[in-house]
């Protein structure tokens, strides 16, 4: 994805940031690739998947989507913290990052009623992306 620096003071809105990714897609990558997929480094996985979102309510010849590190995961993982006791919310956890993506690579995700969690958070001491 086509997103502003880490340095860059200003956030992109998602639409900007799907405008920019379209622009340098549609001049560089032939529409008879299949399938394009990001990472979603230095996102959040809300700000990933809205980011995904706005990329997929425009119309382009390609299935966009994740890698699925971070933007399925990073609740997940922060939930399940290596505990057998803590499986069953961590899978909870899972299906909402699931059914959140899925519907971004429809272009029907709203980040309404997402955790503060995977708002804001990015890492997970321990675990390299």
């Amino acid at each position: 994805m086509v997103t502003p620096g880490a340095e860059h003071k200003e956030k992109a809105s998602p639409e900007t940031i799907a405008k920019y990714t379209l622009t340098m897609l549609r001049r560089r990558v032939p529409a008879a690739v299949p399938r394009i997929s990001f990472l979603s480094g230095r996102q959040s996985e809300v700000e990933a998947t809205l980011n995904l979102n706005a990329t997929n309510q425009s119309p382009n010849p390609w299935h966009v989507s994740f890698s699925y590190a971070r933007a399925l995961q990073n609740t997940v993982l922060k939930t399940w913290q290596g505990r057998p006791e803590n499986v069953e919310a961590a899978q909870k956890a899972l299906l909402v990052r699931a059914k959140a993506n899925s519907l971004a690579q429809l272009g029907r995700y709203s980040a309404e009623g997402e955790s503060e969690e995977a708002k804001k958070g990015m890492f997970v001491k321990g675990y390299t992306y």
